[in-house]
């Protein structure tokens, strides 16, 4: 496939350029620093690095398989010791499911015939007895209790399913020899429920190489002449017992191609993501709310879902099966219980007769109209007579006791309060705590704590509110998601797991994620985690790429996360300081050449998928970058008068339309035009927390070169320009340790002109000393200035550049050297242009007891996050042996020091006074911090936007040489991710400075 002109990389000016073509697939961020090479060490009383999960060339190169041929009774490609013909030569074996089998398994069972048939390329038979199948080897489905063939085959005393009877969706999954006359062998599919029973089914469809998402992303079906089915039993159930997904935010993106792909929010649609649901092993669903109501809009869906499996439930402020806007199609008056009670009640009486026989979970409780507070204040007494009625109605319209009828509180935004102040609800009704809209858990049960309701979580992969709305593409680590769950499966909260996914497409890699970790967490403990991308990769495009997909997989998602696209602006990154937006842009846009040259490379059948899930993903949110940097640049060089900043308001408006171009080829190219509208969502050009009804181009400034030839001098720091600026130039301190620091020679008129620059040091040196600067073209020059160590003395001492131009400019830039006299220790950082930034695995860490410090690849905005396990212990006391990271500094001077520990932006979820953790120095007392003290709106504003929390503590350094920083553990759930020890005032940033190497 030709590239997209609009996507080549432009070459337009040479500034541009540079930032473009430099950098690498900057695998480094994958990178878990020093705990790259080391091993897991002994957790008593032990120094130690942070355990590593794995070494970081794993973690982008776990091996990539789609069978596992080691596993009892799993699809395998190699006949091995008498495995079960599951597919022989293109031919699947016939499915055998009994007529007085539940609906919902016949469809199953139709869609396992259907999907084997497309494996093996020959059509198989579905059959109700097993008379009716042609002699030979045999698919048997069914439900134990529902006096079909599996029930027969008990009886018989044939099949044991002892390790399922009775629980909950479980499946048992055995091949059995000589089963009857001409029956030779017989692949048993047995579930516990009528779900257990579809989960088998379509687990042996997903580990047959049949995606979930063969559907909504097309990936394409690989095709076996031949797979068999291992011997040996297999029995599985889930953790999590309601695990499901909410479609939200639904507009335009998902209502115009579902009203454009099938009419309206039908049956026919619900269809789809009943099974995708299913397919992924998640039983619940929250349907499209904004303008729709399921029950109402078509109702069959309600009885198509009751069929398929999937239980049905309504948000957390859709009480008792009515939709939102039921309320603005038949309600009468106000939706204020005070007033309108009498209304209410018939209105919320009606949603439970409709419901009937169907699966739900009922939402008791209630908030205000439009997805708002009920009230200013927390009006308890009103709140449990309002969840005491409700409870009345659903007794005598289900004529059963209100506990037979599952129920879930969710304890979403405001309600939360009124958990808070001690209102309680009875203890049949499951608690659904809620993250705070931005992946963090707000709370979580007390250890211990039970309840025969049981307790869950409403997490959000995609948010309509503040501080800004993020809708638009993927912004999800699974990493972070595994950490949040992990607390939620610790802490006992395993009754419901449901996540907003907005319009579901493109949450398709987190979406999977979730309810994979919600059947089994215990499937994807922290050192298997890595390789989940990996062999995701694999099940969507096959082998061959899967780990070259799984890193940028994992890269733009760590980018992504950084700052929602729909926050990131010209002014999100410094474009003076350690040459942040131009490194962050140039890393975006080589992780996107990548995704270029991996689809000219990918085998063809799998184009459409790959753009959809990869390649789509990261050019149009790397374009975002590009396009914002342009802008920045734009701005900043028309304050300084360069000509080129010309140059950058024309590339802005190349890569603002270039955004529309690729949202065009997602529309009309990929699947041939099946996916209009799905990425729709505005994402530029917003000025508030909620969405421009239309995208803008950001402003830019174009400026008006003098008529001559004028010479100008920027240097690396500052925004300044001269000749012109008040103060003299002066670059960034040149130190033994640097790569060097940079000065920028340019144009601020339309005619070449000449320059020299000079040092006046011997000792300095410069990458280009002279040339030409034309109208045109080459109109802005970058000088390094580094220097010859071995000539510079000892001390602080000052060089001096002169730059000259053949229209009579001078401007004299200072350069400030720093030769320390005294040498580092080779395991201490040192601290250096007044800083030393430290990755948190950069630390020895001390554990003593259970306790064991360890790192999760890749969570946080630069590189991998440290944590202490297990996160269920009680709080630390700080001191002695007790749990810390320790960071060896050395300082040239003596002095007070700022020491600043960014954590991920976690919140209290015990319900205390805030998450702590500790600083100390040396053999100093530790000094108490509190991340969450702070937590009021504008703070929490902040640390959602920015993605982290940073507190900052002042130490003393009070005599040259070195130091140790300890950072100690206290509350658990506190995620580590960076350490600065600053001496100096530090110019703003996003990031903060580069880590250093160690």
């Amino acid at each position: 496939m030709a590239k997209q002109s609009v996507l080549h990389i432009p070459n337009t000016a040479r500034a541009m350029a540079r930032f473009l073509l430099t950098g690498g697939l900057a695998v480094g961020a994958l990178c878990l620093v020093s705990a790259c090479s080391q091993q897991q060490g002994e957790t008593s009383n032990t120094t130690q690095r942070p355990a590593p999960t794995t070494a970081a060339a794993d973690y982008i190169a776990q091996q990539a398989r789609l069978f596992d041929c080691g596993a009892a009774a799993s699809p395998c490609p190699n006949r091995g010791a008498g495995g079960f013909p599951l597919i022989d030569g293109g031919a699947p074996a016939p499915v055998v499911v009994a007529v007085n089998e539940m609906a919902g398994i016949r469809r199953a069972a139709e869609n396992l015939r259907t999907d084997l048939s497309e494996i093996g390329g020959s059509r198989g038979v579905l059959v109700n007895e097993m008379q009716n199948a042609a002699e030979g080897p045999v698919i048997i489905v069914g439900t134990i209790g529902q006096g079909g063939h599996i029930d027969n085959l008990i009886e018989a005393g044939v099949l044991d399913v002892s390790d399922i009877e009775g629980e909950w969706e479980a499946f048992h999954i055995e091949v059995i020899d000589d089963l009857m006359d001409g029956v030779p062998s017989a692949l048993i599919i047995a579930g516990s429920d009528k779900r257990g029973t579809i989960f088998g089914m379509y687990d042996i469809l997903d580990k047959a190489g049949m995606s979930p998402w063969h559907y909504w992303a097309d990936v394409p079906v690989d095709n076996h002449d031949n797979l068999f089915v291992t011997r040996g039993v297999r029995q599985d159930m889930p953790t999590v017992k309601y695990r499901g997904i909410f479609l939200n935010d639904e507009e335009p993106a998902l209502g115009n191609w579902v009203r454009e792909t099938y009419g309206d929010f039908n049956a026919d649609f619900y269809e789809q993501v009943f099974d995708l649901t299913l397919r992924l092993k998640g039983n619940y669903i929250w349907p499209a709310m904004w303008g729709k109501a399921i029950y109402d809009d078509d109702p069959a869906t309600a009885g198509l879902a009751d069929e398929m499996g999937i239980v049905l439930g309504t948000t957390h402020h859709e009480p008792l099966g009515r939709a939102h806007v039921e309320w603005d199609r038949y309600g009468e008056g106000d939706w204020n219980y005070r007033t309108n009670a009498e209304y209410l009640r018939e209105f919320w009486r009606e949603g439970m007769e409709r419901m009937g026989d169907g699966e739900t979970i009922v939402t008791v409780g209630m908030r205000g109209d439009g997805d708002e507070a009920m009230s200013e204040g927390t009006e308890t007494e009103l709140l449990e007579q309002v969840v005491a009625d409700q409870r009345q109605i659903i007794e005598e319209v289900t004529g059963a006791p209100a506990s037979e009828t599952p129920q879930l509180w969710a304890l979403y935004k405001e309600v939360q309060d009124y958990y808070d102040q001690g209102m309680e609800v009875p203890d049949d009704v499951t608690l659904l705590f809620a993250d705070d809209n931005w992946g963090n858990i707000r709370r979580l049960p007390q250890l211990g704590a039970e309840r025969p309701g049981g307790y869950g979580v409403y997490y959000h992969f995609d948010y309509v509110g503040g501080p800004r709305n993020y809708k638009w593409i993927n912004t999800t680590q699974i990493e972070r998601v595994w950490e949040q769950m992990h607390l939620a499966n610790e802490y006992g909260a395993t009754e419901i797991w449901i996540v907003n996914v907005g319009d579901l497409k493109p949450m398709e890699f987190p979406i999977d994620f979730f309810l994979d970790y919600a059947w089994a967490p215990e499937d994807w403990p922290l050192e298997r985690l890595p390789s989940y991308t990996t062999q995701w990769a694999a099940e969507q495009f096959g082998t061959e790429h899967a780990r070259e997909i799984a890193a940028m997989l994992a890269l733009y998602t760590k980018y992504n996360a950084r700052r929602k696209p729909e926050l990131l602006d010209a002014d999100s990154y410094s474009v003076t300081a350690y040459d942040e937006f131009e490194r962050v842009t140039a890393d975006y846009m080589a992780l996107a050449q990548s995704a270029d040259d991996l689809l000219e490379e990918i085998d063809p059948r799998y184009e459409d998928a790959y753009r959809q899930l990869v390649w789509f993903p990261i050019r149009a949110s790397a374009n975002l970058y590009r396009l914002y940097y342009a802008v920045a640049q734009n701005r900043l060089y028309a304050e300084q008068g360069r000509a080129s900043a010309n140059d950058y308001a024309r590339l802005a408006e190349e890569y603002y339309a270039a955004d529309a171009e690729l949202t065009d080829i997602y529309h009309t190219q990929i699947a041939d035009g099946k996916w209009n509208h799905v990425m729709s969502q505005t994402h530029i050009g917003y000025t508030y927390w909620q969405q421009p009804e239309e995208q803008t181009m950001p402003e830019v400034t174009r400026v008006s070169p003098e008529s001559g030839a004028a010479i100008g001098v920027a240097v690396e720091g500052s925004r300044d320009a001269w000749p012109g600026a008040g103060e003299a130039a002066s670059l960034p301190t040149l130190e033994p340790w640097s790569e060097g620091h940079w000065l920028e020679v340019f144009n601020r008129g339309l005619e070449e002109v000449r320059y020299e620059v000079t040092p006046r040091e011997d000792w300095l040196i410069l990458s280009r000393q002279s040339g030409m600067i034309s109208g045109d073209a080459e109109q802005d020059v970058r000088v390094a200035v580094t220097a010859d160590w071995s000539q510079v003395p000892a001390g602080r001492s000052e060089g001096e550049v002169m730059v000259t131009g053949s229209d009579g400019t001078e401007v004299a830039v200072t350069v400030p050297v720093f030769k320390p006299e005294d040498s580092v220790p080779e395991e201490a950082h040192p601290i250096r242009d007044g800083h030393v930034a430290l990755a948190a695995t950069a630390a020895d860490a001390v554990a003593n007891g259970d306790a064991q410090w360890r790192v999760i690849p890749n969570l946080g905005k630069t590189g991998s996050a440290v944590a202490l396990f297990p996160v269920t212990a009680e709080p630390y006391e700080p001191g002695g042996d007790s749990p810390h990271l320790a960071y060896d500094v050395f300082t040239f001077e003596g002095g007070t020091a700022d020491v600043t520990v960014t954590v991920s932006p976690t919140l209290d979820f015990a319900g205390g006074e805030g998450l702590r953790f500790a600083v100390s120095v040396d053999d100093g007392a530790p000094q108490m911090v509190n991340i969450n003290e702070t937590g009021d709106g504008q703070n929490w504003d902040r640390w959602v936007a920015d993605n982290e929390i940073s507190r900052t503590v002042s130490v003393s350094l009070s005599e040259p040489g070195a130091h140790q920083i300890k950072v100690w553990a206290v509350d658990p759930g506190v995620v580590f991710q960076k350490l600065v020890v600053a001496t100096e005032d530090l110019p703003e940033t996003y990031l903060g400075p580069p880590v250093a190497a160690r």
